[in-house]
């Protein structure tokens, strides 16, 4: 599946939930005629903290798709899946459903670490990968990269926006050279604009950039970074970029990806555009406003590396818990059991990026969330618990997943998706990643304040977290997707201490070898979330309703087109309503 198009997507930038009143009327009459609902399940802390502690070893390697990770990290969630009481629910082999779904995919890694190098006003600059710059292997089908002192053009955020009326392009031909941009988008800076402000669009992912530089015809596309509007350090670029990289199977890669794809320094950004009589703020301001026009740097770069690539095959893990009298109706709970597997020595030496956190917090959520669902009666509607491959590839499983759904996505009622929870206490609220607008997290809302919690927007809506977990590949195919964020307003320390341990977190360990399972960890956060999260999928499963999208949403027309498959009326979105 491609990234959705920005000309037809205009993307969120609104933080208040929907309130529908007419669906939370119809939610609360489909559960009166629905079985008598199950007391709130009891969720195990020290089971949660087992599984964590299990996938997060050194043992799992790291959990990197086709990898001995990859295979343990299998094993062990079929083998839970079972012990909870879920019955298979992959794909259909010889007439039976399997515990996984095949997600073939394109391997690619560097068979020795590449030749980089710049020209920069005449001035031959070696480059060694990962200090000043981070070259991924090449998934556009080619198995080498050649590149002899290409011209580099800076394109200022490299954002081409019809719909916005901006276009960093200009119409020039930028075929063969290789363009360098801003990371997030034009809003970043000044907190205002056509983007809606500090909230990030799609047009500020590096995803995008790739995307659009090789629609542009580029060979290379070089991102700046920047610690505060990519949100992270230059540690977790070199850590995600310097290794084995993915991407789905795609009929034309190269339609998708340039040949170079990588990140630079700041610091060495600035030298560049010294050298070509630039200031590196000055032309960061520039980009900023319409009329921007690419600037052509005194520089050429240089880049030559061989790459081992195959397909491979990895594997989505799913099971079921079929529904009474609606079961091909699902309700889906996803999170990502992969993380980046062995990498680049830190500075103590350690090569295992464990994932504790990331995501193995998730799955044992996924892990318990089945097991609670298993032990209470069969609910009317199919409930589905899916760990998806690949997410720190760039969404990879649950994109496969959405190209090629086991469940119909007529019929798929909602997706949880859980990432990253919360092992410091409990909080007394909860969020979700980035910014939207559907009736799902009005239903999401309500049944925190049933538990005394409240609902606050995403704090640092400008990281694009909407765009950065699995539930968005379910959003671009229509269905009502959220991805659930623990609180920060934290029982034992407040906002403030949620927001430190959030900052020493991204800091420190995000994608690092250091996200490894500390016994300072607290489980009943999690175990809270679980119950918040059982509440909101346990009423779904035992209703008739159908959540949708605003009607000002981007993903509202897709989730209407296969309204017919819903057998009737659906409740009809309403305007936002405002949270104080």
């Amino acid at each position: 599946m491609r990234v959705p198009n920005p000309r037809i997507y205009p993307f969120l930038q609104e933080s208040t939930p929907l309130r529908n009143p007419a669906l939370l009327f119809a939610t609360a009459i489909a559960l009166v005629s629905a079985p008598l609902a199950a007391q709130s399940p009891t969720f195990d802390t020290a089971r949660i903290s087992q599984h964590i502690q299990t996938l997060g070893s050194d043992a799992y390697e790291g959990r990197a798709p086709n990898t001995a990770g990859e295979t343990k990290t299998v094993a062990y969630l079929i083998d839970q899946f079972q012990k909870a009481g879920l019955q298979p629910g992959g794909t259909i082999v010889n007439g039976k459903r399997g515990w996984t779904q095949p997600v073939p995919l394109l391997q690619s890694e560097w068979a020795a670490a590449p030749h980089l190098e710049m020209t920069i006003n005449g001035q031959r600059t070696p480059l060694t990968q990962g200090n000043e710059i981070a070259a991924r292997s090449p998934v556009n089908g080619d198995k080498s990269v050649a590149l002899n002192n290409l011209p580099m053009v800076f394109v200022g955020y490299g954002v081409k926006a019809p719909e916005r009326g901006w276009d960093d392009y200009k119409g020039q031909d930028l075929r063969g050279k290789v363009l360098v941009m801003l990371v997030n988008d034009p809003d970043f800076e000044g907190g205002e604009g056509d983007f809606g402000g500090k909230a990030m669009t799609y047009y500020g992912r590096w995803t995008y950039k790739y995307e659009e530089g090789a629609r542009q015809g580029a060979a290379g596309v070089l991102v700046i970074h920047e610690t505060e509007p990519a949100s992270y350090g230059w540690a977790t670029v070199k850590n995600s970029n310097t290794n084995t990289m993915f991407d789905i199977v795609r009929a034309n890669p190269g339609a998708e990806h340039p040949a170079l794809e990588g990140w630079i320094q700041r610091d060495l950004a600035q030298k560049i555009f010294a050298a070509s009589g630039l200031d590196f703020e000055a032309m960061k301001a520039a980009a900023r406003k319409k009329d921007f026009q690419p600037v052509a740097l005194k520089a050429g770069l240089t880049a030559h590396g061989n790459a081992r690539t195959e397909v491979i095959t990895s594997q989505n893990v799913v099971g079921i818990l079929p529904g009474t009298t609606r079961p091909d109706e699902t309700v889906i709970y996803t999170g990502h059991w992969d993380h980046l597997g062995v990498g680049q020595p830190d500075a103590n030496g350690d090569r295992i990026y464990n994932g504790a956190l990331d995501n193995a917090s998730g799955i044992s959520h996924i892990i318990e969330q089945a097991r609670a669902f298993a032990r209470e009666p069969r609910t009317q509607r199919s409930i589905v618990f899916l760990a998806v491959t690949a997410e720190e590839k760039g969404l990879l499983g649950s994109e496969y997943y959405a190209a090629n759904p086991l469940y119909p996505l007529g019929k798929t009622v909602a997706v949880l998706n859980t990432d990253s929870m919360g092992v410091f206490g409990r909080a007394k609220d909860f969020s979700i990643s980035g910014t939207a607008k559907l009736e799902l997290l009005d239903m999401l809302v309500a049944e925190g304040q049933k538990l005394g919690r409240t609902f606050t927007p995403d704090r640092h809506p400008e990281t694009g977290g909407f765009y950065r977990s699995d539930h968005f590949t379910m959003a671009k195919v229509g269905v009502p997707a959220i991805s659930f964020k623990s609180g920060q307003d934290l029982v034992n320390g407040g906002i403030a201490r949620g927001e430190a341990i959030s900052k020493e977190y991204t800091a420190k360990r995000y994608h690092q070898p250091d996200d490894e399972f500390s016994p300072e960890w607290r489980f009943d956060g999690i175990a809270a979330d679980a119950t918040l999260l059982h509440a909101l999928g346990r009423n779904l499963a035992n209703s008739n309703v159908w959540p949708n999208w605003s009607q000002d949403s981007e993903f509202r027309a897709t989730r209407d087109q296969t309204a017919g498959e819903r057998g009737g009326a659906q409740p009809a979105a309403t305007a936002p309503g405002e949270r104080g």
